[in-house]
């Protein structure tokens, strides 16, 4: 399952499966027009892009969002009809896939209230269990969750940082932690190998997100 996951930026995951599966669709290179379901997390830019729902999305694509994010759908040109409305602690069966919603919100900080009934998924593909989080805090509901593989913000500022995140992982004991929302708006590419040492033996960590940067010579390098 690990080889059918990408991240391409952000909280930007893509799942090919028996089904093509994106979570937060954000600086999608292209217009591939594949996506079966679309997960959207929150209503902050960098995870609900309508912009790039354009280029994955096709004719038969379904949705899966926050119930509290009706209006925002609507004024994309999404219809209701293609969209399953969760709120934290529900679940669904969409196009043969069950999904588990998790409140995902900050502590401490203000910028992911409660209150907004913001979500992570769990999607159970065959038997795998991926945790995609969202902006979220290491809070008590996440840290419930049981999983295979999960995708977790590490960059801080308006998630956890890769220590917090480290400490959710070694509670919940996946076999899979993959790092996101790092190194593009918020934190750096190093965060990533900080997280790893943090999480020691207690999940493999997967680094999915590369970076590209100009050399001299105007050679592309992966950091």
């Amino acid at each position: 399952m690990i080889d059918n996951i990408t991240v391409n930026e952000q909280s930007s995951v893509c799942i090919k499966a028996d089904k093509t599966i994106y979570f937060d669709p954000f600086h999608i290179p292209g217009n591939p027009h594949d996506a079966d379901i679309i997960f959207i997390t929150h209503d902050h830019y960098d995870h609900f892009s309508p912009e790039d729902i354009a280029k994955t999305a096709n004719d038969g694509t379904v949705f899966v969002a926050p119930a509290g994010m009706e209006r925002s759908l609507a004024k994309a040109g999404i219809s209701g009809s293609r969209v399953t409305f969760l709120t934290p602690g529900g679940s669904a069966t969409v196009q043969g896939a069950k999904v588990e919603a998790v409140a995902a919100y900050n502590i401490m900080k203000p910028f992911h209230p409660k209150s907004k009934g913001w979500l992570g998924y769990v999607v159970t593909i065959g038997e795998t269990r991926v945790y995609v989080c969202g902006d979220t805090d290491n809070t008590p509901e996440a840290q419930a969750v049981r999983c295979d593989i999960i995708c977790v913000p590490i960059g801080g500022t308006y998630t956890m940082n890769s220590k917090s995140a480290a400490e959710l992982v070694n509670t919940i004991k996946p076999q899979i932690a993959i790092p996101t929302h790092y190194g593009s708006i918020v934190g750096k590419p190093k965060d990533a190998d900080e997280f790893e040492g943090y999480v020691g033996s207690a999940a493999k960590v997967v680094k999915k997100i590369r970076f590209l940067c100009k050399s001299a010579h105007n050679t592309n390098i992966v950091l």
